[in-house]
């Protein structure tokens, strides 16, 4: 399948699915499984005590599943025979600790079986593991379904960090999320790690007249050349996001001011006077970008399209 087909597939599962989001609430699991969060929530806080990489990674992987069917888990399947599965596809080889999702996922079934989808434990932990990095808290909407397919090939429309506005802007429509939710949801760059090829295109060749590129200030770029050289073979060379990229905090939006932030689609927001103006106001007021945060991850994750509820968050039923 060629890569405008598998858009023009994207664009309208996403599309068809944005109605659906209707059928989430608040209360889903009040009777069925009322301990749910609390049971994921310790999970998720007895990972992240062992290792301070783990919120990102959840945040990450939840943002990776919403973007391709909506949120319903087809990023925790696992390739089997002849399909690889979206967790295998480029962009998301670098994800991990799935060990939490389906250790989470272990304990729900001891208590409430059957009941609570893989997807849904997935948007808990997501909003688990901003809050233990001191950021906003929110009421996620319940009631999604765990999805059958899972295609390597759809990960291709994942946005991507070499992106500029125009780019952005049309994948983030294609799920129903406006400018606002764009330059907010960027703000979780401030949580993780980069490899280099993340952002090579900015540090080496970047384009006919320049090596760097001019939006980078001098001294940041020499020293992410320092780290990422051009003939750097290392699998995992890279650099954290921010400095305090375990504290989800505004720092992201004052990197891109200071010319200091890694990706070519975090500094194009300063290429437009709406989104220019957003990182101003969240660079200056972490309230403003914790409450536009919580606000446009419950509309993200509130598209879905499952139609299970999965015993194993690693296979279909």
């Amino acid at each position: 399948m060629g890569l405008m087909q598998v858009a023009l597939l994207c664009s309208l599962t996403i599309l068809s699915l944005s109605s659906l989001s209707n059928s989430l609430s608040s209360n889903y699991y009040h009777k069925s499984c009322p301990k749910v969060e609390s049971i994921v929530a310790k999970v998720v806080r007895d990972a992240t005590s062992r290792d301070k990489t783990v919120p990102a990674a959840l945040l990450r992987m939840h943002f990776h599943d919403c973007f391709i069917r909506g949120c319903d888990g087809s990023v925790l399947l696992e390739s089997r025979g002849g399909n690889k599965a979206e967790r295998d596809g480029p962009p998301n080889r670098s994800l991990h600790a799935f060990y939490v999702i389906e250790g989470a996922k272990k304990a729900v079934e001891a208590v409430c079986p059957g009941i609570v989808s893989c997807a849904d434990i997935l948007a808990f932990a997501a909003r688990d593991s901003v809050v233990l990095s001191g950021g906003p808290r929110w009421d996620v909407p319940k009631g999604r379904k765990d999805g059958r397919t899972s295609r390597a090939t759809e990960t291709a429309l994942l946005p991507s960090p070499t992106f500029n506005v125009s780019q952005l802007q049309k994948s983030f429509s294609l799920r129903g999320l406006s400018v606002d939710d764009l330059v907010a949801l960027t703000g979780a760059h401030t949580l993780g790690f980069s490899h280099c090829s993340s952002f090579q295109n900015r540090i080496h060749n970047f384009n006919s007249t320049h090596d760097v590129d001019p939006t980078l200030r001098p001294s940041f770029a020499a020293s992410l050349k320092s780290i990422c050289p051009v003939k750097n073979k290392a699998k995992n060379a890279g650099i954290s996001m921010d400095p305090s990229s375990t504290t989800f905090d505004n720092t992201h939006y004052k990197l891109i001011l200071q010319r200091k932030t890694l990706f070519s689609s975090d500094q194009a927001l300063l290429t437009t006077p709406h989104t220019k103006t957003l990182v101003y106001k969240f660079a200056t007021s972490k309230k403003a970008f914790h409450t536009a945060f919580a606000k446009s991850m419950i509309k993200l994750s509130s598209i879905n399209g499952g139609q299970e509820v999965r015993k194993d968050c690693r296979f279909v039923n």
